[in-house]
């Protein structure tokens, strides 16, 4: 198990049962990037990845 699968499954256990649109999680996002300026790297290469997923291998 990677060190990050331990916040990813706390999400699943915490929260798996709710249902939030994109617009909240993009927010979300946004609030922890200006809390924590230094990811907002990965924080933009995921909300990428998630934008683009129905793209296929267009890249």
């Amino acid at each position: 198990m990677y060190f990050t699968d331990r916040g990813i499954e706390e999400l699943v256990k915490r929260r798996g049962e709710e249902e939030v649109s994109l617009e909240w999680v993009a927010l979300r996002l946004q609030e922890f990037t200006d809390e924590h300026p230094e990811h907002e790297s990965a924080v933009d290469r995921f909300a990428t990845w998630l934008a683009r997923l129905d793209d296929g291998d267009d890249e």
